[in-house]
């Protein structure tokens, strides 16, 4: 449209400049504000993940993915250790300084591509797009060891944090269902608490799988975790 089609169609709104139009500024704002409470409804508001509604819409689409291209789709499941006692120890103000502070950290080490997310409570699900699960094993690795790193400062208190991490990869033989891969995810993490806390449980690789997604250095990671 040129600048003189542009100028008649904002005459024609009862706007005389396309530069000075109210009407049209009404709109872009409109238009902006419609932008804001579309990402609000899919980021939690406590950790600036994104919340649960947002992961199981993008585990799907991965999951989709996968069926088509081949490449895997990583789950980490993340659950802070002993999350009561902190809220006991420091009131909820404390027990939100830590949800806060594991949210900085997963958004600040993970990759661009990957979808940070809060599952519910003290329990995160990771979304590792094109990950095998010895890179999977790997990321929840170094995740575990940040965490544990890292305390939350509490004005002058720090308090010393740990988590557990439960690792699946679907790939595009499986046949699980969203519900079913996620609890896959879910039963390893249990199995890491029950198991001492503060520790990775990853599953065996699948069959037909291990050529495909698992090189040397990854299944030497996958044993010595």
């Amino acid at each position: 449209m040129s600048k003189l089609d542009s100028q008649r169609e904002s005459e024609a709104q009862g706007c005389p400049k396309v530069e000075h139009c109210p009407l049209l500024e009404e709109v872009e704002l409109l238009r902006e504000r419609c932008r804001k409470l579309e990402e609000l409804s899919s980021i939690d508001a406590l950790t600036g993940l994104f919340n649960f509604r947002h992961m199981q819409a993008s585990l799907e689409l991965e999951m989709e993915r996968t069926r088509r291209t081949k490449l895997p789709t990583g789950l980490i499941m993340v659950d802070l250790d002993h999350f009561k006692n902190v809220n006991t120890l420091y009131g909820h103000e404390g027990g939100n300084a830590v949800l806060t502070h594991l949210g900085k950290l997963l958004k600040e080490s993970l990759r661009v591509i990957d979808i940070p997310c809060r599952y519910g409570g003290e329990e995160f699900a990771l979304i590792l797009p094109n990950a095998s699960l010895g890179h999977s094993v790997l990321i929840a690795t170094r995740l575990r060891d940040l965490v544990r790193a890292r305390p939350v400062d509490l004005g002058e208190q720090h308090i010393a944090i740990t988590a557990s991490f439960g690792v699946a990869v679907f790939n595009h033989a499986d046949r699980d269902t969203l519900q079913a891969f996620i609890s896959r995810a879910d039963r390893l993490l249990y199995e890491a608490k029950n198991s001492g806390r503060d520790r990775i449980c990853a599953e065996p690789p699948s069959p037909l799988a291990v050529e495909e997604e698992v090189t040397a250095d990854e299944k030497k990671a996958l044993f010595s975790t």
